[in-house]
């Protein structure tokens, strides 16, 4: 097995999958209740949202692009400059959009992603502990 330069073994590309939805679930947790003002106001629960939102981000950067191209309901290229733009701070990212992540594109994407876990629990090969991005190719050993 490969080892990427942070030392830490490759994972399994659905493991990120599963990391995306537990991101998502924190995010709306922490904003759960609360107002665009509360939310502004609440450093801590500010700052662990956006936190959330650039892991979600990071792990969508994990994600094969077969299994990408075959999911076009999940922004996935959006989610990815998302976090570029939070994690370097180039062109900003105001309050308004931040909100509007977090109440009006959060909860379809969560929906989104388990779904594609959904998908990717029906796709693993019981014989060879293999995941079938799609489907349609069943493994020899299947």
């Amino acid at each position: 097995m490969s080892e990427p330069e942070t030392g830490l073994p490759d994972r399994e590309w659905r493991l990120f999958v599963e990391d995306m939805i537990d991101f998502a679930e924190k995010a709306l947790s922490y904003t759960n209740g609360l107002d665009r003002t509360g939310f502004e106001t609440d450093g801590l629960t500010y700052d662990a949202t956006v936190r959330n939102l650039e892991l979600i981000g990071e792990a969508a950067t994990h994600i094969p692009q077969t299994v990408r191209d075959d999911t076009p309901q999940i922004p996935w290229r959006q989610i990815v400059a998302t976090r570029n733009r939070l994690i370097h701070g180039y062109l900003g990212i105001d309050n308004d959009t931040l909100w509007s992540i977090v109440t009006e594109d959060l909860p379809p994407l969560l929906v989104n992603l388990y779904k594609l876990k959904r998908t990717i629990s029906n796709n693993t090969c019981q014989a060879s502990k293999t995941t079938h991005s799609t489907g349609k190719s069943p493994c020899s050993a299947c």
